[in-house]
């Protein structure tokens, strides 16, 4: 099958359209440049001619309420181009517990982009994953200074992107679910001592604070970000990922 795989240049597209290869079918990476874009739907056509399936792994260049209007843009113009081309099957890579925290924009986003992809015209499966491996030092960065790193106490349940990339060709290579597949990590733990876990690997000696303002994480209570009974986890854990 032809696979049309959007943001498949990226952390985790490029590892799709690996998988996706490996078992057989054409994965065909498109991004702004190789000539295709979902604002202003420059290449969609001819990225699409002859696909079975099509993947959107792209992302809002920003986390603020910019995003809203992108995520929609870009769902309504794939969805739109998708039908005409007669695609059977739209994937969408979203966020465990994305619904569960109104107060970040950017999840708020997330949540439309979602609902596009349900009201459209096109069979389609949402694979929502927790937070990847890869983003934890970008995190950490955000809220820390040469001395000290603050965190919120904030429970995450981590995977590797390998893992993420992995659930989204399966996924994708198979029958639209008209619904949502959760993937996580083996293991739960709170930001800080993710935070811990990771400058003791580096050899880092700076400090990490409980701060439950610090950082984009700080809106999030509770459980919001950790997976149901029913997801799919890896086995692959934090440790053994930094060991790599």
């Amino acid at each position: 099958m032809k696979i049309a795989v959007m943001g498949g240049t990226g952390l985790i597209g490029s590892q799709v359209v690996k998988f996706l290869g490996d078992a057989g079918h054409e994965a065909v990476p498109h991004s702004p440049s190789t000539g295709v874009d979902l604002i202003s739907g420059e290449g969609l056509a001819a990225a699409l001619e002859g696909a079975g399936a099509v993947v959107n792994l792209t992302n809002s260049p920003t986390f603020d309420e910019a995003s809203i209007e992108w995520f929609r843009t870009s769902m309504d113009n794939l969805l739109a181009a998708a039908a005409e081309a007669g695609v059977g099957h739209a994937v969408v890579l979203s966020i465990v517990g994305v619904d569960q925290v109104p107060d970040l924009d950017y999840y708020r986003a997330k949540v439309l982009q979602e609902e596009v992809l349900k009201a459209g015209p096109v069979p389609y499966s949402i694979v929502r994953s927790t937070q990847f491996f890869e983003f934890v030092p970008a995190v950490m960065s955000w809220t820390s200074d040469e001395h000290t790193v603050r965190l919120p106490d904030t429970r995450v349940q981590p995977i590797a992107s390998e893992d993420i990339a992995r659930a989204v060709a399966d996924a994708t290579a198979g029958a639209p679910l008209r619904g949502t597949r959760d993937v996580a990590g083996p293991e739960v733990f709170t930001l800080d001592e993710l935070g811990r876990i990771t400058l003791e690997a580096k050899g880092d000696k700076r400090n990490v604070v409980v701060d439950d303002t610090a950082g984009m994480f700080a809106a999030v209570k509770g459980d919001a970000l950790i997976a149901g009974p029913d997801a799919v986890l890896s086995s692959l854990t934090y440790r053994e990922w930094l060991a790599r």
